[in-house]
């Protein structure tokens, strides 16, 4: 490997490592944000075992590493699903999706079976195909600000690179390790890796202060100055369509409806899609619009799982009349929230109130 290619391998496994450990940084105020770090870091590991004379089981770490590789295309199905699937939510499913790639991608390894490799590629190719669908469906949909405009496409580019390596590896075994196939492609990833970690300064610097509503209904900031400025105009209109956004919400209940879906409701706010998500992501400080039903919806649910009338109700209904369409999706979303499972919740609630027999 000439000094150039280490150059650039390196620069980019730098990138990604740095992006990956701020994103793990926001991972509690994003949950996203987890799984985007897991497939930088994954990224990483594959610009390390794709490098020429790379010894992958000889080396200390090389199994691991070998392992994050085989997983890429797995976890940029993931990551981006996080990021442009509104009705994203963490499952044990997409968990085993990335196991059974890997364990496809190792039995290729190990076994050297056509049939093995040939599913491993058509699995991964599918994967990166998801990927690209969830970005363009992003795409498509108007942007928060100019930075969040970025992630879609150069989704869609990383998408199309790594489609592109694995059908030149596929067709040409071994190309992707011999030059000069493989110098091309450390300039691949360095340049994706560059592009990542600009967009990410550009989201950064482009994002406003944490802006939220007051009870009073005013936006209050968390910061004096910055780049981003709220001028009196978009002020006012914010304000109005928050408190048209409260009155559907928490008068109307119309976060009951199942189903309901963000153009649902701008069509019955009178507003732009992509004006009501604005809205939702910063001022409102939701991660996307299911975040932001379910907050209403669980709110209603732990009411009615605290209400001493309500003990006999079952928690499948009281989940369902607040808008859940299943009691999976329901589960999960209240344990995310509270971290003990709804019955256990209803348990303690119900033992604080009742009456003192002593």
């Amino acid at each position: 490997m000439s000094a150039v290619e280490a150059g650039l391998r390196g620069s980019a496994v730098a990138i990604l490592i740095l992006l990956a450990f701020f994103h793990l940084r926001d991972a509690r105020r994003t949950p996203s944000a987890r799984n985007r770090a897991l497939f930088l870091l994954s990224a990483a590991g594959y610009a390390v075992c794709s490098a020429p004379d790379f010894a992958r089981l000889d080396a200390p770490l090389g199994f691991p590493l070998l392992v994050a590789s085989l997983g890429v295309p797995a976890l940029l199905w993931i990551s981006t699903a996080a990021v442009f699937d509104d009705k994203f939510e963490p499952s044990w499913g997409r968990g085993l999706a990335w196991v059974g790639l890997v364990v496809l991608g190792l039995w290729s390894i190990f076994d050297s079976q056509p049939n093995v490799t040939i599913a491993y590629y058509v699995v991964s190719l599918l994967f990166v195909a998801l990927a690209a669908w969830h970005a363009l469906g992003g795409w498509r949909t108007e942007p928060i600000d100019a930075g969040h405009a970025l992630r879609a496409p150069l989704t869609v580019a990383g998408a199309l690179y790594a489609a592109t390596i694995m059908v030149a590896d596929f067709v040409w075994p071994g190309s992707t390790l011999s030059a000069p196939f493989s110098l091309a492609n450390s300039i691949g990833l360095a340049i994706i890796a560059f592009s990542a970690a600009m967009c990410g300064l550009r989201i950064a610097w482009h994002s406003p202060p944490a802006v939220r509503a007051s009870p009073d209904g005013s936006i209050q900031s968390g910061m004096a100055a910055g780049p981003f400025r709220i001028s009196p105009a978009f002020e006012e209109q914010e304000t109005a369509l928050s408190e048209a956004l409260r009155e559907l919400m928490e008068e109307q209940k119309l976060y009951r409806q199942q189903g309901l879906s963000i153009g649902d409701l701008g069509t019955r706010l009178g507003t732009p899609e992509y004006r009501l998500r604005r809205l939702i992501h910063r001022r409102l400080g939701h991660r996307n619009f299911s975040s932001f039903i379910n907050g209403y919806r669980l709110a209603e649910v732990r009411s009615a799982l605290a209400d001493p009338t309500q003990a006999r109700v079952p928690i499948l209904t009281i989940a369902l009349d607040a808008g859940f369409q299943s009691l999976a999706p329901f589960n999960r979303a209240f344990k995310a929230a509270t971290g003990i499972t709804p019955s256990d919740y209803r348990r303690g609630c119900l033992s604080r109130t009742s009456p003192d027999t002593r």
